[in-house]
C-alpha cells in the first residue's frame, strides 16, 4: 500500500501482493466513533440506505467475487451482492441488505444476509447479519447471527466517512458472539490482486476480543470496497478480489 520505512513493515505483513507507505500519524486521530461495547447514541432519522461511502459504495446490483484460501490450502469462492431490498433493524434504522455466499466446489459453506446503512456524516455502519453455516450441504449453525438492538447487540462502523491514520472503532458488538474492532494503519495503500491494481486505499487492522490471537488486515479501494484481506497473526487465510461490477 504505501511506501515508507513503516510501510515496508506493513508490506511484509501483507506479502508481495500489498505494500504501503503512508504518513503514519504522530498521534492517533481523534474520533467520536463507537468503541467496544460502549453505548453510542443512534438516531434512525440520521441514516440512509443510499450508501456512497467512497471506500465501500453499495449500489443495488453491485457484485464482488472473491477467492478465499484458508490455512490448509482449501479454496472457496465468495460472491457478495447488494440487493434492492432493505430491512428495518430492531434499533429503528432502515438498512440495505447485502447477500454474501461462500461455496467450495459448488457446495454452499456459508450463506449470509448483512445489513448496512450510512449516517448523515457519511460513516458506513454495520447493523447485523443473518448467517447460516453449512456442513455436507445441510444447515449446521446460525452462530454469529446478530441484530443491533436485540439482546444487547450494538451496531458498529465498517468505514468512517473521512478515514484517518490512527482512528479506532468497533465494527460489531454482540457480547460473546461478535466483538470485532478495527484501526486504520494507512490511507495510501497499494494492493495487487487478480481483480486489478488498486492505489491510495485504506488499510485497516482488524481484531476480535473473542479471538485475541488472530489479527487480520484489509485494504479498501476507493470506488470499489474491500479488495484484499489477510490474516497476519494466528492464521494465514487470504481473500482476494477476482472481479467487481458496479450496480
Amino acid at each position: 500500500m504505501r511506501k515508507t520505512t513503516m510501510a515496508a513493515f506493513a508490506a511484509l505483513a501483507l506479502g508481495a501482493a500489498a505494500c504501503g507507505g503512508e504518513t503514519k500519524a504522530s498521534k492517533p486521530a481523534t474520533t467520536s466513533l463507537p468503541q467496544d461495547g460502549q453505548a453510542f447514541a443512534i438516531d434512525p432519522s440520521d441514516f440512509t440506505t443510499e450508501i456512497d461511502n467512497p471506500f465501500w459504495p453499495m449500489k443495488p446490483g453491485s457484485r464482488w467475487v472473491f477467492r478465499e484460501t484458508d490455512a490448509e490450502g482449501a479454496v472457496s469462492r465468495v460472491v457478495v451482492t447488494v440487493l434492492d431490498k432493505t430491512k428495518t433493524i430492531a434499533n429503528g434504522v432502515e438498512a440495505r441488505i447485502v447477500h454474501d455466499q461462500a461455496t467450495e466446489e459448488g457446495q454452499v459453506l456459508e450463506d449470509t444476509y448483512d445489513w448496512y446503512a450510512q449516517d448523515a456524516d457519511g460513516n458506513l455502519w454495520y447493523l447485523g447479519e443473518d448467517t447460516t453455516e453449512y456442513e455436507n450441504g445441510k444447515p449446521k449453525t446460525k452462530e454469529g447471527s446478530w441484530e443491533a438492538g436485540v439482546d444487547g447487540a450494538l451496531p458498529g462502523i465498517i468505514m468512517p466517512a473521512n478515514p484517518q491514520v490512527g482512528m479506532t472503532y468497533r465494527e460489531e458488538y454482540y457480547k460473546g458472539h461478535a466483538e470485532d474492532g478495527a484501526s486504520i494503519l494507512y490511507t495510501d495503500a497499494l494492493a495487487r490482486v487478480p481483480g486489478g491494481r488498486f492505489e491510495h486505499g485504506v488499510q485497516t487492522r482488524n481484531t476480535s476480543a473473542i479471538e485475541p490471537d488472530v489479527v487480520e488486515e484489509k485494504i479498501y479501494a476507493e470506488g470499489v470496497g474491500v479488495v484484499l484481506e489477510m490474516t497476519v497473526s494466528g492464521g494465514s487465510d487470504r481473500t482476494e478480489l477476482l472481479s467487481y461490477r458496479e450496480g
